[in-house]
């Protein structure tokens, strides 16, 4: 392989023009017909036993060119480009080929290259660091919580059903008179004042008694995922089968000893409100990397490809997807279940993209300033740290990942320790409502007003696999409206060792 031009045809735009010796081409096409052979027929011949003369002949000098070619441009490319000084931050597209000229094979290869990047000040900056102060307010509710999982359901038979109660209950809806698909289910356990039910449904059941039959009326939301039932006023056929509620066990020493490692409440309340300052302390600790990291996107002037935004989207995409597989949904079903389009979810990560490909940009630029590497017990504690996220062994990490990234990984990881630890950082401790009035101090009433609401469904479920799937599905939804900034990328994706 010769690299015979490199030439920037426009901004960020590199053309490669990369002559490959004919020898080892007429070799690569030798070996393609060698391959091929068998599988190829021409008249006259029995299949597989005409000469390589016979089929070019027949089929045209070049018939074996195209998949020879492609035997040896990914490793001429990659020389080339590793001989042009640029790194691409897309696959590089061949243009044109030309076979018959004199030198040899004469390809060129077109690649948006990594931006010039003028990096400013990235050591000093001054941020201040809220904590949220843990109340025993917030101790109880953490209590209450552990309490209502260990709460036991009792049948209720002297009154009605009030707020709070699980109502057993078989329905059927009916539209102009017309059951509808989707619209009916028996012994079906609905929590009154969950909300799992379309407004003023759950309602209409608190003061009925078991055993009781009788209908209720609602109307769809008029932005029901269900086209055919928006805004559609509908009749319910209720029987009401029985009622439960949840008796909640006395906070005490005994509860204690069931809930936790420890005897005593005193002693599982002090072990709770350790907890959750330790995870007050890491948000705060999360908000500073999150506001370094802004003031580091500031610090730089690149005139950066659209290319770098959308493939930082694309991984975006890809790790939400990732992690609704995991809980056991995908893309796919969120987008069927909150009437989500690819764009839509798309559009919610581009901001986020542009931060961190701007990020990963100063980054790397503070690799080089601080002439930073990455030691091998370093990249070593990495590869373990992977195995044990993906549960993999080490050996099979090391096979799927190509060391370097683990390296670049690791150094971008060090740069900003860099920035942290140069920072200027100012303590406060604050209540959640002060910060949320620090994080959002333009947020009118009638903007959180505006905020998409969760969709609600004629029924959550017929079915507890479909019930989890809905909650996770609404929960990802909430997770989609407002993407967290990220400081760093802490780890190579399940996906790329996969």
């Amino acid at each position: 392989m010769n690299l015979k031009n490199v030439q920037e045809i426009e901004k960020n735009k590199i053309e490669l023009t990369v002559v490959i010796d004919r020898a080892a081409f007429e070799a690569a096409v030798a070996g393609v017909f060698k391959k091929n052979v068998k599988k190829i027929t021409v008249p006259g011949f029995r299949k597989g036993k005409a000469t390589r003369g016979i089929i070019e002949k027949f089929y045209g000098k070049g018939v074996f060119y195209e998949d020879a070619l492609n035997e040896l441009l990914p490793d001429a490319i990659n020389a080339a480009v590793a001989e042009s000084g640029y790194t691409p931050v897309e696959t590089p597209a061949v243009t044109d080929a030309d076979f018959e000229a004199e030198e040899g094979i004469v390809v060129k290869a077109v690649f948006t290259r990594r931006p010039d990047v003028k990096l400013g000040e990235y050591k000093g900056y001054e941020v201040t660091k809220y904590t949220v102060k843990t109340t025993d307010a917030d101790v109880e509710a953490e209590l209450e919580n552990v309490q209502k999982r260990y709460a036991r359901t009792i049948n209720v038979e002297d009154r009605a059903v009030q707020d709070g109660d699980i109502a057993d209950i078989n329905y059927e809806g009916f539209v102009d008179g017309t059951a509808f698909e989707g619209g009916k289910s028996e012994g079906h356990k609905l929590k009154i004042g969950s909300g799992q039910f379309i407004p003023g449904f759950e309602e209409q059941i608190i003061g009925h008694k078991a055993g009781e039959e009788f209908d209720i009326t609602v109307k769809f939301p008029e932005d029901y995922h269900a086209e055919e039932l928006a805004g559609k006023e509908t009749v319910f056929k209720i029987k009401l089968n029985a009622i439960e509620m949840e008796e909640l066990p006395l906070l005490d020493d005994e509860f204690a000893k069931d809930a936790s490692d420890f005897d005593t409440i005193a002693e599982y309340k002090a072990d709770i409100k350790a907890k959750i300052e330790k995870r007050n302390a890491d948000e705060a600790d999360m908000r500073v990397g999150e506001d370094l990291a802004e003031k580091l996107c500031g610090a730089i002037e690149a005139d950066i490809p659209d290319v770098m935004y959308e493939r930082e989207t694309d991984l975006l995409v890809r790790e939400h997807d990732m992690n609704l597989r995991q809980q056991g949904l995908s893309l796919e079903m969120l987008m069927q279940y909150t009437g989500m389009k690819m764009e839509d979810i798309r559009a919610r990560y581009a901001l986020m993209a542009v931060a961190n490909v701007k990020k990963q940009l100063a980054l790397s630029e503070i690799v080089k300033a601080e002439k930073i590497e990455a030691d091998d017990a370093a990249v070593e504690a990495r590869f373990e740290e992977l195995a044990v996220q993906f549960g993999m062994k080490v050996e099979d990490v090391k096979a799927r990942i190509d060391i370097e990234d683990i390296k670049s990984e690791v150094e971008t990881l060090k740069a900003f320790e860099v920035v942290k630890n140069s920072a200027k950082v100012t303590e406060k401790s604050v209540t959640r409502e002060e910060l949320e009035a620090i994080l959002n101090p333009q947020a009118p009433a009638e903007e959180k007003e505006e905020k998409p609401k969760k969709k609600t469904t004629t029924r959550k479920t017929t079915t507890k696999k479909a019930d989890t799937e809905k909650k996770a599905a609404t929960d990802a939804e909430k997770e989609a409206e407002a993407p967290k900034k990220k400081t760093t990328r802490k780890s190579t994706k399940k996906a790329d060792a996969e």
